[in-house]
């Protein structure tokens, strides 16, 4: 899945790991999460958007595919 949490991550002055551990998971799925590897659940998607201060809309919104 196409996502922005790096650029809002970097933007926000953190690691990976800082954002994992804000967020109460692994930087390795931080990472996979980056990488469109991992789908993460609306929970983790709201938790990663407030300790980005970001919005779910700019960081996880997906186009619906013609």
């Amino acid at each position: 899945m196409k996502n922005l949490v790096k650029l809002a991550r970097v933007k926000a002055g953190l690691t990976q790991q800082q954002l994992a551990d804000e967020v109460g998971i692994t930087r390795q799925t931080i990472s996979l999460i980056e990488k469109g590897k991992y789908n993460p659940s609306l929970k983790l998607c709201l938790q990663i958007c407030y300790a980005v201060n970001g919005k779910l809309d700019e960081l996880f919104w997906v186009e619906k595919e013609e």
